[in-house]
């Protein structure tokens, strides 16, 4: 096959310049160069000045991740000449010049590789927990298939895209990769976390976002219903109550949390098209059921 064509995606909300612009010349840096970079402004009103060779689309309101980055996967798409899809956050610096390149090998020896995921690691090179693909995995540096991928810094592959459709874009934002990452192995494709692709990212916290809880929330319901087979989706949601009654020690959380269950439960997220029971147990297989 052709060598595949990388197209880099960036959201911004116009809050970071300078990081924006470190991450644009990082891109730029890069030993194999992307075909394409747009750069989509969320609701920011107007991008800073880009650099030569980056498409800026500017949207007047904040449609979130899943919507925004439908957004550039629609722009990147036109051009006719991209095969793999990077996202890469804003505050984010891909540090090593090589990414790009090594990302187009694994693309190019699996046709069917659909999502890789890049490790993220902060400025002194330590990665979160929450930020490693698997259950009970303390070793951020081991890689292999997985059942999600992290949002921060990824691939993904625009054949796959074509078939299996862009990020849910109800979503907004948390748990849009899972859905996605569900959708893809449901049809066959396949989920990589490639530790030696890193994107080095400021440690942060997702309970910084004042709306985290509710649509933490709300998104696992709509994750459980678009996706599950119907005996699952009560198991996946119970389990997923006990731990966060277990985990949140914020009585102002736990409300928000609530609210956002019972507003799943009442919308829709989105079209329902649960996956097969041998996604299920190919899932089992890669060390995570879809009940937890």
């Amino acid at each position: 096959m052709a060598r595949p064509r990388v197209g880099v995606a960036v959201l911004t909300m116009g809050t970071r310049p300078a990081e924006l612009r470190a991450l644009l010349d990082a891109v730029a840096g890069q030993d194999e160069p992307a075909s394409r970079i747009v750069v989509v402004g969320n609701g920011t009103g107007s991008l800073p000045d880009l650099p030569e060779g980056v498409t800026g689309v500017e949207l007047p309101e904040n449609r979130g991740v899943s919507g925004g980055r439908n957004v550039a996967i629609e722009t990147l798409r036109s051009f006719g000449d991209v095969d793999i899809v990077v996202d890469l956050d804003d505050d984010g610096l891909l540090v090593d010049t090589d990414v790009f390149r090594r990302l187009a090998d694994l693309y190019e020896a699996d046709p069917r590789l659909g999502i890789v995921s890049f490790r993220i690691a902060d400025e002194t090179g330590e990665t979160q927990r929450r930020h490693v693909p698997r259950l009970g995995a303390k070793d951020p540096l081991r890689g292999g298939e997985v059942t999600t991928f992290l949002g921060g810094g990824h691939g993904l592959s625009m054949p796959m895209l074509d078939e299996i459709g862009g990020w849910p874009e109800d979503f907004f934002f948390t748990h849009e990769e899972t859905d996605l990452a569900w959708r893809a192995l449901d049809a066959g494709w396949k989920v990589l976390y490639a530790p030696e692709l890193l994107l080095q990212h400021p440690r942060t916290s997702p309970a910084r976002h004042a709306v985290y809880y509710r649509m933490t929330a709300r998104n696992r319901v709509w994750l459980a219903k678009r996706n599950l087979p119907v005996p699952l989706v009560p198991v996946y949601l119970g389990v997923w109550t006990l731990l966060t009654l277990a985990r949140t020690r914020s009585l102002p959380g736990l409300k928000a949390w609530f609210g956002g269950f019972a507003e799943g439960v009442r919308r829709s997220g989105g079209p329902r098209t649960p996956m097969r029971w041998t996604t299920v147990l190919h899932m089992t297989r890669l060390g995570r059921p879809p009940v937890i």
